[in-house]
């Protein structure tokens, strides 16, 4: 179980990437009033955890409804969780995150908003910057490698502890920017990428296996 535990956290940790939301979350909220930043917070991790817990849950019925089997889903999912991990590494990643915080403050000063009266909990901090195409790809393929409901609620423990690890990186962004540093950000973005795809590499062997019934 504990073997599980720390897979699970790993790979959610790294695609989620709560260091990599801080700078994005802190250009997004900049000069938003305190109380209103804490609120955004706190509603883009409920927001992005409900979305990924549907998913964990319901994600083998809407695969079988689909008609699709979950080896395949494992080897397309673990091509685009390794597709991740080569952005990470080369920090392209980062720069669409970016592109898209720009794009929500351009969006708002044309409609002639502040960012005090934007809200950006839903679009785009919970959707898709933390629930977005890799997150829910490998909340599912971790729920599909769980076998029984202990398996499950392991997977459930790793996701919780990562959204609570994302929740207060988004509450102290200001300190953790001064913190980190450009440079720490982008050694820890290019590490985690390495991890990553390792990790995704594993999911597509796995895959495999199942499919063509080896080993």
């Amino acid at each position: 179980m504990l073997a599980l535990f720390v897979s699970a956290f790993v790979t959610l940790f790294v695609v989620l990437d709560p260091p990599g939301c801080v700078p994005i979350f802190s250009s997004l909220t900049n000069g938003a009033g305190t109380a209103h930043r804490r609120s955004m917070a706190f509603r883009s991790v409920a927001i992005a955890s409900a979305v990924l817990v549907a998913f964990a849950l319901g994600g083998q019925a809407f695969l079988g409804a689909l008609g699709i089997s979950l080896p395949a889903f494992k080897i397309a999912g673990g091509i685009m969780v390794f597709l991740i991990a080569i952005d990470m590494v080369f920090e392209k990643r980062t720069e669409r995150r970016e592109h898209r915080a720009e794009e929500v403050i351009s969006a708002a000063a044309a409609a002639d908003k502040t960012i005090e009266s934007e809200d950006i909990s839903v679009f785009p901090m919970a959707i898709p910057m933390l629930a977005g195409p890799g997150s829910l790809a490998a909340i599912m393929l971790l729920s599909a490698r769980s076998h029984g409901w202990e398996e499950s609620l392991v997977v459930m423990l790793a996701l919780l502890a990562v959204m609570l690890i994302t929740l207060v990186s988004l509450l102290m962004a200001g300190p953790l920017m001064r913190l980190m540093g450009a440079k720490f950000e982008g050694a820890l973005t290019r590490l985690l990428g390495v991890v990553l795809a390792a990790l995704a590499a594993q999911f597509i062997v796995d895959g495999i296996k199942q499919s063509f019934s080896i080993g």
